[in-house]
């Protein structure tokens, strides 16, 4: 465990974002790389493997409500030394884990064809569904990852979350030419093999996060003990993760209408938008990890009582996110056409990836905002403001993309141009909301009572 109420609060975000941006930056290189081979199929399968990944979102957003209960729940535990009760939530939360892993294998597998069915078509939709076969597997294992790695970020540990993650990404980054491509001794698997890879990978690091506990954790630990249902803990639980899950959700709505705006522009849109969005998920990562950092750090001094060190994690991580996503953003208007360019040779696909990238570039340090507001509300146990501020992007974006995608002349630009509206209005949003919720949680703060010392 480590103590991150003290010290200075720049340079404690930078430390514990440091060995996140690390892993992530790893990440990039995989989904990249993943990219790349998967590109070389065709555009059917670009389009087919990047709308099939938009299911991704639905199970990110069931981990999300481990995840982030886990990061407010134990961080503020943490604060106020309270080992037994992070304990108890941590197993609490593993059970959660096997429940969710199980139903996104039954829900994937019987609905995986009438998903695919609505956002896709042709040999596109027939890609995306072999990728999901292979793929669900993985996204099974995920709620085991994010509550083990959560715990551990609650707790001030980031490096072996991060080590592990690096090394499962390395095997990654080694199978996927090998089950795509049909590298050395692999066959060619096509699109089954990127979904293979990923699952492949994905056991190891559950492997690896298992014996880590087992072996190495002494904070919280595995006790069969605590893993008999608790009603309690899963209504806290949920109350502070299911709005954080569904901010996750209503981002998956996000990208599946906009690939049921573009489909009948044909597949090389898709192949177009699916590479800009990879691209822009990689872009993300540095602000994620800043993200990530701020919510233990924030939920660690809120449960040790101090307010004046909560409003500083917050106001310092925006400045980190903004300039950060500042700078990516001045790099991404001159000749975003190269980067597309590295992973198809057509030139619709060049010219809608492009387009992307240059036009929702603008909203990037909005988003950054987003992120670090996201991760105050999980540190302070209340998540709801940032579904609503999620909502709002929704109901600022729909309206407006469906309404122009019926009118003469309608190009993909213009989805672009209507996104860095609704994500900048977003920010706004998400930055009264933190303030808001900061004046309410923090007014007349005070040391939690195992802290004060009682006169004798």
């Amino acid at each position: 465990m480590k103590d991150l109420t003290q010290g200075s609060i720049t340079r404690t975000i930078l430390t514990m974002a440091a060995p996140v941006a690390a892993g992530m930056i790893f990440q990039t290189l995989y989904l990249l790389i993943d990219l790349y081979f998967v590109s070389a199929l065709g555009d059917a399968a670009i389009a087919g493997v990047g709308a099939a990944g938009t299911l991704f979102f639905v199970v990110m957003a069931l981990s999300q409500v481990l995840g982030v209960s886990s990061v407010a729940l134990i961080s503020q535990a943490v604060g106020r030394k309270d080992q037994d009760y992070a304990n108890l939530v941590f197993n609490q939360s593993m059970v959660l884990a096997a429940l969710c892993a199980i139903f996104t294998l039954v829900g994937g597998y019987t609905l995986s064809d009438l998903f695919m069915s609505t956002i896709a078509a042709g040999d596109a939709q027939r890609q995306g569904v072999i990728f999901l076969n292979w793929f669900l597997p993985a996204m099974g294992m995920q709620f085991a990852i994010m509550g083990m790695g959560s715990t551990l970020r609650a707790t001030g540990i980031v490096k072996p979350t991060m080590m592990i993650q690096v090394i499962t990404i390395i095997l990654n980054i080694i199978l996927a030419p090998i089950l795509i491509a049909g590298w050395g001794p692999g066959p060619a698997l096509g699109v089954m093999g990127a979904g293979l890879a990923t699952t492949i990978s994905s056991a190891i690091g559950v492997i690896l996060l298992l014996a880590y506990f087992i072996k190495l954790e002494k904070y919280v630990s595995f006790q069969p003990g605590l893993w008999k249902p608790r009603f309690a803990i899963w209504g806290r639980m949920l109350n502070i993760g299911l709005p954080a899950g569904g901010e996750m959700l209503l981002m998956f709505g996000y990208f599946a209408i906009v690939y049921w705006l573009i489909q009948d522009f044909g597949e090389a849109s898709q192949a177009g938008f699916s590479i800009g969005g990879r691209i822009m998920q990689s872009i993300f990562m540095p602000t994620m990890a800043i993200a990530f950092a701020v919510g233990p750090i924030a939920g660690q001094n809120f449960g040790a009582g101090h307010g004046d060190r909560v409003r500083e994690v917050c106001y310092k991580g925006i400045m980190l996110s903004a300039f950060v996503m500042f700078v990516v953003t001045l790099v991404l208007q001159f000749h975003p056409e190269t980067i597309i360019a590295s992973f198809s040779e057509e030139a619709e696909v060049i010219s809608v990836g492009a387009g992307f990238l240059q036009i929702i570039s603008w909203n990037f340090v909005a988003q950054g905002i987003i992120f670090t507001c996201s991760g105050m509300f999980q540190g302070l146990g209340n998540t709801k403001p940032a579904m609503l501020s999620s909502a709002s992007r929704l109901i600022i974006f729909i309206p407006i993309a469906v309404w122009m995608s019926k009118q003469d002349g309608f190009t993909e630009n213009q989805i672009w141009y209507v996104s860095v509206l609704s994500v900048t209005l977003q920010a706004v949003i998400s930055f009264l909301l933190v303030q808001k919720e900061m004046a309410i949680k923090l007014k007349g703060l005070q040391q939690p009572e195992a802290m004060v010392t009682i006169p004798t």
